[in-house]
């Protein structure tokens, strides 16, 4: 399941050339204006719903300009070396500026990798002394950061306001007796269920507890609030978030990362953040590329409406369906299924054979045995007319499975 499911991730990948898994191969045609989401799997067209692409700027044309232009002035290979040492440019540079400055915040440091950076922020925003108190349903980049630390760490339960109290309780007794400090850590949209972190709740916490607040909002960037600049933005609490991570894999289609904060946080970072000091600056044509991708986000609204737009018509027409769409408040839409391991991949492979539709697929270990999760990503670039076929697919879907029709099944899904 966990390689699969990085499997269906992966979609985003070189345009016109052809990835080979154990489930096929996609194949992204080279087409004039933006990458659709319809493209082909095994030969046969299919509609993908596992995009990282909410803006649809994955083949945007002053995107892929900029992108080739780039690379003919520069090449892939420069800067040659690490952003402290030869591997700074006025390009790192811009781009840092303009990101502090759109998430409202002093500065903003560049990362190489979205994973690889949250992981490294919580590596040198703490040592031993200090607590990390962060949400139970948190991606696997904090967890992974949260490994590393050396000392205490208390989960409390997702989204939970009165758990998360509780465990800054037990945080503050413990920094007492330490003399370290306490650093919160959630997500601004969680990227299965949908929801948004409860950030202004959170945020309120801090005037009966000391801690810095950590928001890895990887799904709100570029989505969330009224210019787009992120879950904090959309739910008036910029302020109060110390720290604030955001990645271009999502919303601008890209590679890489960036964290935001009060300069004197930032400056810390650059030379502190292992990931980043001892590894090589993002390629010149990778930040020229984000630059062109992040004017479009700031410049053109009607993206992000129409990523709305699609979400909210998805949304409502599952509901009224019949479909369990869980707590979601965003545009990441997961629909929850009852159905065993069999059916899961027989529903879908259904789907994909017979529909044409792809999505993302989740099952047990990561979530509970008879639960069956299809998550859809609505972009941009899909249209209403996706939309539709999509809620036709599942309704004959969802008959199907109540009927029992998954279990007698002969061949199994791969």
């Amino acid at each position: 399941m966990d390689l699969f499911d990085k499997i269906l991730k992966s979609v985003g990948g070189p345009i016109g050339q052809h990835q080979k898994w154990s489930h096929g191969y996609f194949s992204y045609p080279k087409l004039e204006g933006e990458i659709g989401p319809h493209m082909l799997f095994n030969g046969k067209e299919h509609l993908v719903w596992s995009l990282n692409n909410y803006l649809g700027l994955a083949n945007h044309p002053e995107v892929r300009a900029a992108d080739a232009q780039a690379a003919a002035d520069y090449g892939m290979a420069y800067p040659m070396g690490a952003r402290m040492m030869s591997g700074n440019s006025r390009h790192h540079e811009e781009l840092e500026n303009n990101l502090a400055e759109f998430v409202g915040k002093e500065s903003a440091f560049l990362l190489n990798y979205g994973y690889q950076g949250m992981l490294s922020i919580i590596d040198a925003l703490v040592d031993r002394n200090d607590v990390i108190v962060y949400d139970a349903e948190s991606h696997a980049c904090i967890i992974d950061g949260v490994r590393l630390h050396m000392g205490k760490r208390f989960v409390y339960q997702h989204n939970d306001i009165e758990s998360c109290e509780k465990q800054l309780e037990r945080a503050t007794k413990l920094t007492e007796q330490t003399g370290g400090g306490i650093l919160l850590i959630t997500e601004g949209v969680f990227g299965m269920s949908g929801a948004q972190g409860k950030l202004k709740e959170i945020s309120e916490l801090k005037k009966k507890f000391n801690f810095r607040l950590l928001v890895d909002d990887a799904h709100g960037f570029g989505t969330m609030g009224p210019t787009g600049a992120g879950t904090h933005e959309e739910q008036g609490c910029v302020d109060e978030v110390d720290v604030y991570f955001g990645t271009f894999a999502k919303s601008m289609a890209g590679i890489g990362g960036f964290v935001a904060a009060k300069r004197e946080i930032i400056e810390y970072l650059r030379y502190n953040m292992r990931s980043q000091t001892f590894a090589k600056a993002l390629p010149m044509p990778m930040v020229i590329g984000l630059k062109k991708r992040f004017e479009l986000l700031k410049a053109k609204p009607e993206l992000r409406e129409k990523l709305w737009l699609i979400a909210t018509t998805l949304q409502k027409g599952l509901k009224e369906r019949g479909f369990d769409i869980g707590i979601s408040n965003t545009m990441v839409t997961p629909v929850i299924l009852k159905g065993d391991l069999y059916e899961a991949t027989a529903l879908t492979r259904d789907l994909r054979e017979n529909y044409g539709i792809f999505c993302s697929i989740v099952i047990y270990p990561v979530i509970p045995r008879g639960i069956i999760l299809l998550r859809l990503i609505p972009t941009a670039s899909h249209s209403l007319e996706d939309v539709q076929r999509t809620l036709d697919a599942y309704s004959e879907m969802g008959e199907k499975l109540k009927a029992g029709h998954y279990k007698n099944v002969n061949e199994p899904a791969v």
